[in-house]
């Protein structure tokens, strides 16, 4: 193989397939990105766990076709400190790859495995339907989800997140037995069907991929492909095609719980709080929380919301806020993290605080009321 690319072009490609190599499995080959002359003016670079995979083209000059595959990290390395301009890539027969700067003298040699060692990728089916939505949705998704799913990778219907279409609405929802997070938007003129149970590490790859492609939208030339992704599921994989990478994720085979069920039909106190100063508020008394369990206790009372915590190392931890209530005293404990982790996924100046007792579950949602999108969260309480 012999190709002359951008050192751009490359470095950008060759970042998100590192992402996803995977360096510490016992099959070295994961370690390693696949590099193959794929159309006369297109070099296609790849990587995969065997759970996740991702590929990306770029152009080039194609002098000589053929693939290999080079250890993921030093081929990046060793790229990012080759000067800007053009990069040539040249393979012998023993598998041994020059990266030489064209116009200068620097250059590396990196020894890899043939092209057809590396493991297949999978493949999306002719017949697959691919969906399209707006990638500032999807980002819009993850960010008010993610936080929620459970890092458990043994509970693999917790270790993931549900994604559903249904007529003109996408929507995500995460849990992790504690807490429970749905986002819903929207999409005028799109009307679709599926579902899909997303592994976090997918949940988290496609998350950057989005960032990128946001990223790229405010270059004229790339816009309009990055403003779009390109969804579907063909087997046991879902894929997503956006801003010249098609990314693809084992789905998870698992019942993820009936959430319907754990959100509360109605709270007894429906209590308007401000957000930032709440969010402050549960900052400086979480310090003084319990390391191990993180708890708060918060108190209704009189127009105001109480913050207490304690700790046997750390002491104790004290603050109010006046907020919108007028009714009788009311104390619940929580885990302030995931309040932390809820106030900072909503972007309203208020937030409305469901409550019933100190045993049931807490609704936290926008003060602001939308048909285009709406989100919820819902906390369980702890004894404190």
């Amino acid at each position: 193989m012999q190709v002359v690319v951008s050192k751009k072009d490359l470095l950008r490609v060759l970042g998100r397939c590192q992402g996803v190599a995977d360096k510490k499995s016992t099959m070295p080959v994961l370690g390693n990105v696949l590099m193959e002359v794929s159309g006369p003016d297109q070099l296609r670079l790849a990587a995969t766990d065997l759970y996740l995979a991702v590929s990306g083209t770029i152009k080039a000059r194609v002098d000589k076709g053929g693939s290999i595959a080079v250890g993921a990290r030093d081929l990046f390395e060793r790229v990012k400190m080759m000067p800007e301009g053009q990069i040539s890539i040249t393979t012998t027969d023993g598998s041994a790859t020059t990266i030489r700067s064209v116009g200068a003298a620097r250059r590396y040699t990196v020894h890899g495995i043939p092209g057809e060692e590396f493991p297949a990728l999978p493949q999306l089916e002719d017949s697959t339907q691919l969906l399209s939505l707006d990638v500032d949705a999807l980002s819009q998704l993850i960010a008010a989800t993610q936080f929620s799913v459970s890092t458990d990778e043994t509970r693999l219907h917790l270790n993931s997140a549900l994604f559903e279409w249904e007529g003109d609405r996408v929507r995500m929802v995460s849990t992790d037995g504690h807490r429970l997070s749905k986002m819903e938007i929207q999409v005028p003129g799109k009307q679709a069907s599926a579902s899909m149970l997303i592994p976090l590490k997918g949940v988290l790859e496609l998350k950057r991929l989005c960032d990128e492609a946001k990223a790229e939208m405010g270059k004229a030339e790339d816009a309009a492909d990055a403003s779009t992704i390109k969804l579907g599921q063909s087997g046991p994989n879902a894929f997503f095609q956006l801003a010249g990478f098609r990314f693809s994720v084992k789905l998870v085979d698992a019942q993820f719980p009936p959430y319907s069920q754990v959100i509360p039909d109605s709270t007894e106190k429906a209590v308007r709080v401000p957000r930032l100063p709440f969010m402050d508020s549960l900052k400086a008394v979480h310090l003084a929380a319990s390391d191990r369990t993180g708890g708060v206790k918060l108190t209704l009372d009189g127009g105001k919301v109480r913050l207490e915590s304690e700790s046997p190392e750390s002491g104790e931890g004290f603050d109010e806020i006046p907020i919108d209530y007028d009714g009788g005293p009311m104390t619940i404990g929580f885990n302030a993290r995931y309040f932390l982790d809820v106030l900072g996924a909503v972007d309203d100046d208020e937030v409305i605080l469901g409550i019933s007792g100190e045993l049931d579950p807490a609704v936290v949602k926008p003060a602001s009321e939308s048909t285009k999108a709406n989100y919820l969260a819902v906390i369980m309480p702890m004894r404190i």
